[in-house]
């Protein structure tokens, strides 16, 4: 049984696949011959580890990795092997590798795009993309926000040399700042995409994220979820509107989801903390 769900950011096609398996497997990967392809494994069950292979008959040589992580370059035929694998869970990525480059302002390639990679291993890029397929069921609007810096940061991790020094990251100017939280506030709680506000900033998408944390403390998407947060206060406080239309006011898919997010942001339900401050 195999069953697949998908969503876009940034210019990345993401997708997350979940089989189940009784023994012996082997199978064309599907995929756009245009674009490159990464992928990772998350969960697998069996006797034997699934490979990617060059060709049916072409056992990978390389040595079982937990977490491992692979990259094919775009045209390069692949196949899926396992003696006896009983589920697999896994995430792939599809893009086009220069113009991702080019949309995140990413200019200091090292060109490994070009150059297939099976079964490497790199914790953060693995963690990055855990995140990311975990995102793509969520209809939040602050979901977009938070899979295009995802998306942004497993982009620069492919691409950019590592940062020699940490704690200087170069912080939004005031127009710059004071801009980004105008049209976040004016645009709530309608999703809002990373890359129109780096063109906002003039910046790249990875620098803007890198430079909104330094000047906030927070990420795009964590402070536009605290400022519905604090919006959805506002309506607590000050109307008599009930939960189901909070919710729907400052963007929560219904009541229930609105009461876990504030409550895991504030530590009370909704009705609590109304019930604590009105008291």
């Amino acid at each position: 049984m195999f069953t697949s769900i998908n969503r876009s950011w940034n210019g990345m096609h993401v997708e997350l696949h979940e089989y189940t398996c009784t023994g012996r497997i082997l199978f064309p990967v599907e995929r756009s011959h245009e674009l490159t392809w990464l992928a990772a494994q998350l969960e697998e069950v069996g006797r034997d580890y699934i490979q990617a292979r060059l060709a049916p008959n072409k056992p990978n040589p390389l040595a079982y990795k937990p977490r491992s992580l692979y990259i094919a370059p775009a045209d390069m035929p692949l196949w899926a092997h396992s003696a006896d694998a009983r589920y697999l869970k896994c995430a792939t990525i599809n893009f086009d590798a220069s113009l991702l480059q080019q949309r995140l302002g990413i200019s200091d390639a090292l060109g490994l795009m070009d150059i297939p990679r099976f079964r490497f291993t790199d914790e953060r890029l693995w963690t990055l993309i855990r995140l990311l397929t975990d995102a793509i069921g969520d209809a939040d609007p602050s979901a977009q926000l938070y899979g295009d810096s995802l998306a942004a940061a497993i982009a620069s991790k492919l691409f950019e040399r590592p940062r020699e020094t940490k704690g200087s990251e170069q912080k939004l100017s005031p127009i710059q700042l004071r801009d980004a939280m105008s049209f976040l506030e004016a645009n709530m709680p309608a999703r809002v995409e990373l890359a129109t506000l780096a063109e906002l900033a003039g910046l790249s998408q990875s620098h803007y994220s890198r430079a909104f944390k330094a000047s906030t403390g927070q990420a795009p998407y964590r402070w536009q979820l605290q400022s519905r947060v604090e919006r959805a206060k506002h309506l607590l406080l000050n109307t008599n509107r009930g939960l189901q239309d909070v919710a729907e006011a400052t963007g929560f898919a219904d009541a229930v989801h609105f009461g876990r997010t504030f409550r895991k942001m504030t530590g009370a339900t909704p009705a609590a903390w109304r019930t604590d401050m009105l008291t």
